[in-house]
């Protein structure tokens, strides 16, 4: 093998993720020479935050205000604290940087990416609403803003400030650079050291190989650690899994994240001294399908759902509220398994789909993707009766779509997916008796249907009433049909604890002090300080953690 590669930087930034791109920006405006390294290829610099829909989460701004919501810095740092249950001294420095960046949500942060160049689709989405109790978990108002652009659009300005600032001679990246040791002299962090892997070519975010062709040396005065979670390693998953809180991890799962996605660094990281906290706090969906067209092992793809598709567990009952969709993501995932299996299903009508679903992804929104009004408008509401095009492309193509005429034709097609992976059979009997009975609640405008209630509810807001909630109808009406069935599996996703960090974003060690020169943001540090979102999320906190937590550990390193 030949003489190991030198480097010398300033700052040093494992990983070229959303959250590296920041920091990388961040510290080279500041005048220091910025070294980004990532274990991929160049076709994959933006990592997750490419595939995603580019929703953030943001406080009183103008999109929500012309959608007539009225929201405030203190709701929302409520609902927050309600979702995220911090419930120990471990979560003194995640539960700063969740208010810490709350301010920022509802202060500088739209202005700030406002003038690099971002715009957000005006119709504000409403995630994670909760459905229980008003100190509990959820969001209150709608705070979902979609870039213009989804993914890419979140990307564009940094990867474009990355470039100039490589242009300048002030940042350069090191592709295919796997670290495998973050080093430390005279009581600091002195650099890393790692493998050159050989070139790919494979196209972004399929897997890469890991065979290596040198090795690397690189002195740096501060070290940013931005490499991501574990979703993409599933035995990683598992074995962090709370079982006590969530009941057994799944035999089969759906990866929602790159294989790269691994977990690696979090490891080096925790080897030169970081302490980690708060690793058994995840953030899976439970709305996970199959891809038609992978790109990764296990591809899976989740559903968006509006709130009016009706949610079986894996033994066919109803599911109760608050697990609907839409509502509450991991008590949902617990109850689900809580039956002893992993899946569950939707049965929904072909006016519900058509309205409702939506699929989290860039490259399943192309119109959005675009950031032009005449896709959005084609796509939504010039397809007739038909749903946008990725999401037909799932019904007529997905492995886990049935669609029949008849209640007794779906429900043999939704067996017939099941026996392929092991499921008990369902009951079109026992099905039919909760269908009707949900379906003759219609009849009044009152219901004790707490399912039928909330869409009700949801279609008092504009934007859910134009684009993302059905005009109540019955399921079993063939005027709305076809039916569709649909087969849902856990789909592996974020790390919501990791490396243990300051406000700052620098790295703490088990006993809380700092290690100098060491700083970690984005997903690896649970998205700030080491889980800001405790037990649960809200929702646009994915990738306005990357930004919020790579900007401050840009600003502090070296």
């Amino acid at each position: 093998m030949a003489e190991a590669l030198r480097y010398q930087a300033d700052v040093a930034v494992v990983g070229g993720g959303l959250a590296g791109l920041v920091a990388a920006c961040e510290a080279a405006a500041r005048g220091k020479r910025v070294l980004l390294l990532d274990q991929e290829g160049e076709q994959n610099l933006g990592g997750q935050a490419f595939w995603s829909l580019g929703g953030l989460f943001m406080v009183d701004t103008p999109e929500q205000r012309r959608m007539r919501i009225r929201d405030s810095e203190a709701l929302a740092l409520g609902d927050w604290l309600g979702s995220a249950g911090f419930d120990g001294p471990q979560d003194h420095w995640p539960r700063k940087v969740a208010e810490a960046y709350v301010a920022f949500a509802a202060g500088g942060m739209r202005d700030w990416l406002a003038g690099i160049g971002m715009r957000w689709f005006p119709v504000v989405g409403w995630a994670e609403r909760g459905g229980a109790q008003a100190h509990g978990h959820g969001n209150s108002v709608p705070r979902f803003h979609v870039t213009w652009g989804t993914g890419p659009g979140v990307l564009a300005p940094f990867e474009r400030m990355a470039r100039e600032h490589a242009a300048a001679g002030r940042l350069r990246f090191a592709f295919r650079h796997r670290v495998t040791a973050i080093t430390r002299a005279g009581g600091r962090i002195a650099g890393l050291a790692g493998e050159v892997l050989e070139p790919t070519s494979v196209v972004r975010g399929q897997k890469s190989s890991r065979a290596a062709v040198g090795e690397f040396e690189v002195e740096a005065g501060a070290v940013i650690v931005t490499s991501g979670g574990i979703g993409g390693n599933f035995d990683r998953v598992r074995a962090a899994w709370p079982v006590e809180r969530l009941g057994p991890p799944p035999v089969r799962m759906v990866a929602g994240v790159p294989a790269h996605v691994d977990g690696d660094m979090i490891e080096v990281a925790a080897g030169a001294g970081a302490g980690l906290i708060n690793t058994g706090r995840m953030w899976h969906y439970c709305e996970g399908i199959r891809n038609w067209d992978p790109i990764w092992p296990a591809h899976g793809i989740r559903i968006l759902p509006g709130p009016s598709s009706l949610w079986f567990d894996a033994l066919g009952r109803r599911m109760e509220a608050p697990y609907l969709p839409g509502f509450d993501t991991l008590g949902t995932l617990r109850r689900i398994l809580s039956t002893g299996h992993a899946h569950s299903w939707f049965v929904l009508t072909q006016g519900i789909i058509k309205k409702e679903f939506a699929l989290s992804g860039s490259e399943q929104n192309p119109d959005l993707s675009s950031g032009r009004w005449a896709e959005v408008l084609k796509a939504r509401l010039g397809a007739g009766g038909k749903a946008p095009a990725p999401i037909e492309a799932f019904k007529e193509k997905g492995a886990d779509f049935a669609v029949a005429a008849t209640l007794e034709e779906l429900v043999a097609g939704m067996n017939r997916i099941g026996a392929t992976m092991g499921d008990p059979p369902l009951d079109a009997g026992q099905l039919r008796l909760q269908i009707e009975a949900r379906d003759a609640q219609l009849a009044n405008p009152f219901a004790k249907d707490v399912q039928i209630n909330a869409i009700r509810e949801a279609r008092q807001y504009l934007g859910d009433k134009l684009i993302r909630t059905a005009k109540p109808h019955a399921i079993l009406d063939p005027a709305q049909g076809p039916l569709i069935g649909v087969r849902l599996s856990v789909l592996t996703r974020k790390t919501l604890g990791g490396i243990h960090t300051d406000l700052d974003g620098a790295v703490l060690d088990d006993g809380g002090a700092r290690i100098e020169g060491l700083f970690a943001a984005g997903e690896c540090a649970g998205f700030g300080g080491g889980g800001y979102h405790g037990y649960n999320a809200l929702e646009g906190t994915f990738l306005g953690g990357c930004l919020f937590s790579g900007r401050a550990a840009g600003r502090a390193a070296g």
